[in-house]
């Protein structure tokens, strides 16, 4: 448990990093799928200080956004040249739209049936609606990679941007840990800590879940309604009301959210989940035209109206061998890494051979770790 924080870095990796960074990168994800499993891999990928070792391993910023761009990116061209099971579908900017295409053409690959693909389809795509409207953090996504084994397993790992503070933040998804895709379903969110965050994927605000798919599946019309009599009432009139519990829908500056908001547009988009009649909040959240608004002005009722509750706790809860981009802590050792490329390699090829060789190689690999410690602490 713990924060890191993501400043906003601008640039691109030059092509002399990153081309090694997909070779080593190749291999120790080949070491790992071939000792553990593609299982295991994923579960590493959801870890978002394994995920930072392993940018630091591959000699990229620790501690800027765009280790999560280029390292995935990175990772995506070397899983694209191994036959390990694991395709990178999507990625930064235009490229992340690009993901439900590249879901069908990983199908190709892994071979999975249509009903599969509409079904991967679908977890990208909320996943990258629940972290933009669900949780309302100041964070606008610009990067969604979605990462899936030929077992059906996934793994998103996505990030947002805050122009006002200049950090990111990263989301970080394991399909086989999800039990329901809007109750706190994140294996772990990294960033900068927020004073107050709408989190209606935070279990204890499951009533105005609730409360929104019943307030859709009435008119929304009748929303108008509720917000005139609040308007006509003034606070000091509702403390008197001992039979009203008024509470105070604290939200962040960039979030804020007033009685006017409550549009004709909004309204448009209501009344069309109010012709599907979503029967909860998963499917009300995936209709295409309910964002970040629709969801707040639903949040707004319900805790004023109903008394529900809502939470505003931030759900947002590191090693190097190479060197760094930047020269933090110092310039990347070339001959260092070429000799990590070419020391994974031979050590994938004998892992090949028999469990004799294989014990040795990995004997091999913790010597080699031991002298790069050395080398970097020299």
């Amino acid at each position: 448990m713990g924060v890191a924080e993501l400043p906003l870095h601008y640039g691109r990796s030059p092509k002399w990093l990153f081309q090694r960074m997909v070779k080593l990168g190749k291999s120790i994800t080949t070491l790992i799928v071939n000792e553990y499993g593609k299982g295991k891999f994923l579960e590493r990928l959801a870890d978002p200080f394994w995920l930072n070792a392993f940018g630091c391993a591959l000699g990229y910023d620790w501690h800027s956004s765009g280790l999560t761009t280029v390292v995935l990116g990175a990772l995506k061209e070397a899983l694209a040249q191994a036959d390990l099971g694991i395709v990178v579908c999507g990625g930064k900017g235009k490229t992340s739209r690009k993901t439900p295409e590249e879901i069908e053409r990983a199908s190709e690959i892994l071979n999975f049936r249509s009903e599969e693909i509409e079904r991967l389809k679908y977890c990208s795509k909320i996943a990258a609606k629940i972290d933009n409207a669900v949780v309302q953090d100041g964070y606008t996504l610009y990067h969604h990679a979605f990462i899936v084994s030929e077992d059906g397993e996934w793994v998103v790992v996505q990030q947002g941007m805050n122009q006002l503070n200049r950090f990111a933040r990263r989301y970080h998804w394991l399909s086989k840990k999800i039990k329901n895709l809007v109750v706190e379903p994140h294996s772990a969110i990294v960033g900068k800590k927020e004073d107050v965050v709408l989190d209606l994927t935070a279990r204890e605000s499951e009533d105005t879940r609730k409360c929104s798919v019943d307030l859709v599946k009435d008119n929304p019309e009748h929303l108008r309604k509720y917000l005139r009599d609040i308007r006509q009432k003034s606070l000091w009139e509702f403390s008197k009301d001992s039979d009203i519990q008024l509470k105070f829908l604290r939200l962040p500056r960039e979030h804020d959210f007033s009685l006017q908001d409550l549009d004709d547009r909004v309204i448009k988009s209501l009344k069309l989940a109010y012709e599907l009649q979503p029967q909860d909040f998963e499917e009300l959240v995936s209709i295409r035209g309910i964002g970040p608004k629709c969801i707040r002005a639903l949040a707004l009722v319900s805790n004023l109206i109903y008394g529900t509750e809502v939470s505003y706790r931030d759900p947002c809860k590191f090693s190097f061998a190479h060197g760094g981009k930047d020269g933090v802590p110092y310039p990347v050792d070339l001959k260092t890494y070429d000799h990590s490329i070419k020391f994974l390699e031979d050590a994938i090829k004998q892992t090949e051979l028999s469990n004799f060789e294989k014990v040795r190689a990995l004997k091999r690999l913790s010597e080699l770790v031991e002298e790069i410690e050395a080398r970097a602490q020299s």
